[in-house]
C-alpha cells in the first residue's frame, strides 16, 4: 500500500507540475511564444547550398551592389574565393558600392578590389546590352529592396529579366526580405505615368519581395513583348510576411536608418514638391520642412553632403518643420501611406501655385489623380477610398 501511495503522489506531482507549465505558457503572449521557437532568417545568398550548384561551370553575370552579401562578405568576394568563373558585374542606382547619391549617373569601370568589369546601368543605360552579356551563361541578381514601386532597384530587376529572355540567359534571383513588406497601400501606377521610378500597375507600397516581384513581372508578362525569362528564385528560410525585418547593411545613401526605411514610402512624395525631407542632413526620410513653413520647435540648414546630396533643396537655408523620426514605430501599428504630413504642408504654405512639381509628383504617386485630389481639398479619408477598388484586384494578382 505504501508503495501505491507513493507512486500515486509521484504522479499527482508531475501532474501538477505540467498544469503550471502548461498555464504559464498560456499566459505568455503569442509574441513571446514565437520568439521561442522563430528559426533565424537565411536569405537567398546564405542558401549556397541551393544555387552553388546551379552555377558551377558556368560564367556568370551578376547584379548586386553593397547590400548583396552572404553573412559579412560580400557575395562578388564570396563567388571569387569560391573559384566561379565571375565575367561582370552590373551596378543598379548608387552604384556598385552604394556611394553615389540618389539621381547621380555612374559610369562602367573596373572594380577596384576585385579587379572584375563592372557595367554601369544606371547611367547611358538601364537595360544590359546584348555586348554587354557577351559569354555570359547565368545572371544572378542580389540586392535589398525596400518594397515602394519607386525605389528603382525593381526597375532594374525588370531589365535585367528582359535582356536576359532576349539573350536566352537564365536569372536566378536571390530573396531578400521586405522590411516593408507587411501591408500593401497607396495608388496603382497608370500606364501613361509609367518610368524608371515606377515600371509596373502596381501600388505605391507593393508588399512583396524582391523574389516575388521577378515572378509578377514574368506570370504578368511585363517584359517588352511579352517575353518571359527562364527565372529561379531562391527564396528566403523562416521569413514570413509578417516578419518585422531591420535591414543589417543600409540599402541607399539616405535610408541610414530602420525609421528612415518606415517612413520612406510616405516621405519620398515630398521628393516631387517643393519641400525639403532632409536631404543634406542627417535626418533623410526623416523630417520634412520648408523655409516658409510655419516656425516650429524643429528646424534645420540642409548643406552639401557629398556623396549624400551635394545640392540638397534650400542648401543652406534655415528650414521649419517637423522631427518624425518617434513617429516610424506606429507605422508598425497601423500601417498605411501617410497622407497627412504632405496634406499639412500643402495648406501650411497657403497653398502655393508651385507647391506641386507636376511632371516628378505624377510619376512618384502613379498618375496626376492624387495631386489634383490635394488641390481640391479631397480629405484623407475620401483620397484612400478612391484606391481601395484597385487595391482589391491588385491583392488578387499578388496573391
Amino acid at each position: 500500500n505504501f508503495t501505491t501511495m507513493k507512486t500515486l503522489l509521484s504522479i499527482i506531482l508531475f501532474s501538477c507540475f505540467l498544469n503550471i507549465y502548461s498555464c504559464k505558457f498560456e499566459n505568455t503572449t503569442l509574441k513571446e511564444q514565437n520568439e521561442n521557437f522563430t528559426l533565424p532568417i537565411k536569405t537567398g545568398a546564405e542558401q549556397t547550398e541551393l544555387y552553388f550548384p546551379l552555377i558551377k561551370g558556368k560564367k556568370i553575370g551578376i547584379m548586386t551592389n553593397q547590400t548583396g552579401t552572404i553573412g559579412k562578405t560580400h557575395i562578388v568576394d564570396s563567388l571569387k574565393n569560391a573559384g566561379f568563373n565571375l565575367i561582370r558585374v552590373f551596378g543598379p542606382e548608387h552604384g556598385f558600392r552604394g556611394q553615389a547619391e540618389a539621381g547621380e549617373k555612374i559610369t562602367s569601370n573596373i572594380d577596384k578590389k576585385t579587379g572584375i568589369e563592372v557595367v554601369s546601368l544606371y547611367g547611358a543605360n538601364f537595360k544590359p546590352k546584348a555586348s554587354d552579356l557577351k559569354d555570359i551563361e547565368i545572371l544572378i541578381f542580389d540586392i535589398q529592396d525596400v518594397g515602394v514601386r519607386f525605389y528603382t532597384y525593381i526597375s532594374s530587376l525588370h531589365y535585367i529579366m528582359e535582356a536576359a529572355a532576349e539573350n536566352n540567359i537564365e536569372v536566378i534571383v536571390l530573396d531578400r526580405p521586405n522590411p516593408n513588406g507587411f501591408y500593401v497601400d497607396g495608388p496603382i501606377l497608370k500606364p501613361d505615368f509609367k518610368s524608371f521610378i515606377g515600371m509596373h500597375p502596381v501600388p505605391i507600397i507593393h508588399g512583396m519581395t524582391i523574389g516575388e516581384y521577378a515572378k509578377m513581372i514574368n506570370g504578368e508578362k511585363w517584359l517588352k513583348n511579352e517575353i518571359q525569362c527562364k527565372l529561379t528564385v531562391i527564396t528566403i528560410a523562416n521569413y514570413t510576411h509578417s516578419t518585422h525585418y531591420t535591414l543589417p547593411i543600409p540599402p541607399s545613401p539616405n535610408l541610414q536608418s530602420q525609421e528612415s526605411i518606415y517612413l520612406y514610402p510616405s516621405l519620398c512624395l515630398f521628393e516631387g514638391t517643393i519641400m525639403s525631407l532632409g536631404r543634406g542632413t542627417k535626418m533623410p526620410f526623416e523630417i520634412y520642412g520648408h523655409p516658409k513653413y510655419p516656425k516650429t520647435e524643429f528646424s534645420f540648414t540642409p548643406i552639401s553632403m557629398p556623396g549624400f546630396a551635394v545640392n540638397p533643396p534650400h542648401k543652406d537655408v534655415l528650414c521649419f518643420g517637423r522631427n518624425l523620426k518617434n513617429y516610424a514605430d506606429s507605422i508598425l501599428a497601423k500601417p498605411q501611406l501617410e497622407l497627412k504630413w504632405l496634406i499639412d504642408s500643402y495648406v501650411s504654405l497657403n497653398k502655393p501655385a508651385n507647391f506641386f512639381l507636376s511632371n516628378m509628383f505624377d510619376k512618384l504617386s502613379g498618375s496626376s489623380q492624387l495631386r489634383q485630389q490635394i488641390i481640391n481639398g479631397i480629405s484623407e479619408t475620401e483620397i484612400r477610398k478612391s484606391w481601395e477598388k484597385d487595391l482589391v484586384e491588385y491583392k488578387k494578382i499578388r496573391k
